[in-house]
């Protein structure tokens, strides 16, 4: 087997939007930097995903210096966002979490809402230090902040589950909708070299010169049946989960982390686990 080291790195400037791929980035003790400092919102304040809306999968967010963004979509002229100065907040709601974000210029919505048909305000997280801890007892430990991330600062995942996975979606009564790609995973760092499911037991862990705390599994949800390049649904990878990988009442692929130090991670940085679950 060859030696376990990071495979990618995947940041998303907005959240549900497609993600960049740069060969290094910088770990901060929210996530990545510059991963979903960016999400939309609709009338109600509650933030839009690719849930709601699986058009997202074909919309592209580049970061540009100073925390800025260009977006592009089909059938749209891209556009550049700077982020907003401070001013009165905009409460975002995330599965019962009230965030508060600053509204992008109204030009930006405006872009978002006529892409999407829908009625949708582009916010920024302007302060991640303080504006959210993680909400997820007994799993998360106090002084722990993340983005606008789903629930913990970075996702990982791993290139052997990914095939283990394929192989049994091969087997099953749907083997037409597979092999499915990473990218319906929608993580931040995907590892190569290490056993099918290994990081099931993983607890601590190194990326090059940073250390994580393995959080949490990650249970999965309607977005991983989205096709990102069509924006189309099918039934995997749920329906394979389901059979193989029910944890409770989650279906897992992928684990949470929790930057224990920050630093900057680099494609190719060897992989260490640290602590195992006993």
């Amino acid at each position: 087997m060859p030696t376990p080291a990071l495979h990618s790195i995947h940041v998303h400037p907005v959240k549900a939007l497609r993600a960049l791929t740069p060969q290094e980035a910088a770990v901060e003790p929210w996530g990545l930097a510059g991963d979903r400092r960016w999400a939309l919102i609709d009338r109600a304040g509650r933030i839009v995903t690719q849930r709601e809306q699986p058009r997202l999968a074909l919309a592209a967010a580049g970061l540009l210096p100073g925390g800025g963004i260009r977006v592009s979509a089909p059938g749209r002229e891209p556009l550049v966002i700077d982020v907003p100065e401070p001013a009165a907040m905009t409460t975002a709601k995330w599965s019962g979490t009230k965030i508060e974000t600053v509204a992008a210029a109204p030009g930006a919505s405006d872009w978002f809402s006529a892409y999407l048909g829908q009625g949708v305000t582009l916010v920024h997280l302007d302060d991640p230090a303080v504006r959210r801890p993680i909400d997820d007892p007994p799993y998360a430990r106090p002084g722990e902040m993340v983005s606008l991330a789903d629930g913990y600062p970075l996702l990982l995942t791993t290139l052997s589950s990914l095939d283990a996975l394929n192989a049994l979606i091969e087997q099953g009564d749907l083997p037409g909708e597979g092999p499915l790609p990473m990218n319906r995973f929608r993580p931040n760092v995907v590892l190569a070299g290490t056993a099918p499911w290994a990081e099931d037991n993983w607890r601590r862990i190194a990326i090059g010169e940073v250390t994580f705390r393995v959080a949490k599994m990650c249970a999965r949800c309607v977005v991983t049946t989205t096709d990102q390049g069509s924006a189309e649904r099918g039934k995997e990878p749920l329906r394979t989960l389901a059979r193989h990988r029910r944890f409770g009442d989650g279906l897992i692929f992928g684990q949470n982390l929790v930057p224990e130090t920050t630093g900057t991670l680099r494609v190719g940085d060897p992989f260490t686990v640290l602590e195992r679950t006993e």
